[in-house]
């Protein structure tokens, strides 16, 4: 088999990865305010180029096969990293001018509309049932990648990560432009839950230690649940059910974001928003325009050279 030049064999996934970091690294100077960012995201940009330019020499060797599944993996590493790199742009202080703005929606929805009443109507099933849809979010990106895994032998595992990783990634891009904190710290006497759950607890005590601080407009959370659901609806269009499951599923992280005041309305709104760019793309993938799934096809044929 001849050997390639580098960037030739890169994913389409990880080339949206690098366009990322790489975006990041450009926003350095424009944010001098921010006294934790430095050069950081130059450094991180190399060393993410270097790692794909590992794998990409390593899967050309007697490795190949294997090489070629880790990768597979390796963009849901890449998500935290990125999602930790936000933390740099974290401001010296927060004026609560958006915050300020987006409160008048939750009061709207949580008191008038009666929001708060209804998921507690019945006790803590509601509540318990939302806190763990705010929960396993974190895992959906790998959920989807083992359904391809096993039910679809690896097809469109690329296909799923550039459209998971639109939504997720750009509504990071978007906190160094709106910072600010989570209505559960800005107004913790707006409409806390009155239920306080076990897996409620497990949520802070995560978020108090692992989260980042540099805003929370739009949600990643909502954004990446969604575009999961966008793409599952492309990669298996024989099983619908993944696809809706998965949007209902999205539907109770956007409502459990609300509840649980780890979000303002106006969070969820612009989450779901951003969305749309991944579902636009999918649908340009479905109709075979502008570049006909080219991802899909990079990794069939990559995968077709290995075996």
């Amino acid at each position: 088999m001849p050997l390639l030049p580098v960037w030739s064999r890169f994913r389409a996934s990880e080339w949206v990865l690098l366009g990322f970091f790489g975006y990041v690294a450009i926003l350095v100077p424009f944010f001098p305010n921010r006294t934790r960012l430095g050069n950081q995201p130059v450094f991180l940009l190399a060393g993410v180029l270097i790692l794909f330019c590992c794998f990409s020499l390593a899967e050309q060797g007697r490795l190949a096969r294997n090489v070629n599944r880790i990768r597979d993996w390796i963009p849901l590493g890449l998500i935290l990293v990125a999602f930790r790199e936000m933390e740099l742009f974290v401001p010296s202080h927060y004026d609560l001018s958006y915050e300020a703005a987006w409160i008048r929606w939750d009061r709207l929805l949580l008191y008038n509309w009666h929001l708060r009443a209804l998921v507690e109507s019945l006790g803590p099933v509601i509540p318990v049932y939302l806190e763990l849809s705010y929960l396993f979010v974190y895992g959906i990106g790998a959920y989807c990648v083992l359904i391809l895994w096993f039910t679809n032998g690896r097809k469109g595992i690329d296909s799923f990560y550039v459209l998971y990783l639109l939504g997720t990634l750009t509504a990071y891009a978007l906190f160094p432009y709106f910072p600010s904190l989570p209505p559960r710290i800005a107004f913790p006497q707006i409409a806390p839950p009155d239920i306080i759950t076990p897996v409620r607890t497990l949520n802070l005590v995560l978020l108090n230690g692992l989260t980042i601080h540099s805003g929370v407009f739009p949600s990643a959370h909502v954004s990446s649940a969604f575009s999961a659901s966008w793409a599952m609806f492309l990669l298996l269009p024989g099983r619908k059910r993944v696809g809706w499951g998965l949007f209902l599923y999205a539907v109770s992280v956007s409502i459990a974001t609300i509840y649980g005041r780890y979000h303002y309305t106006a969070d969820v709104l612009s989450g779901i928003a951003v969305s749309l760019v991944p579902a636009l793309v999918a649908v340009c993938m479905r109709v075979g325009w502008p570049f006909a799934g080219r991802a899909a096809v990079a990794a069939a044929e990559t995968e077709s050279r290995i075996e």
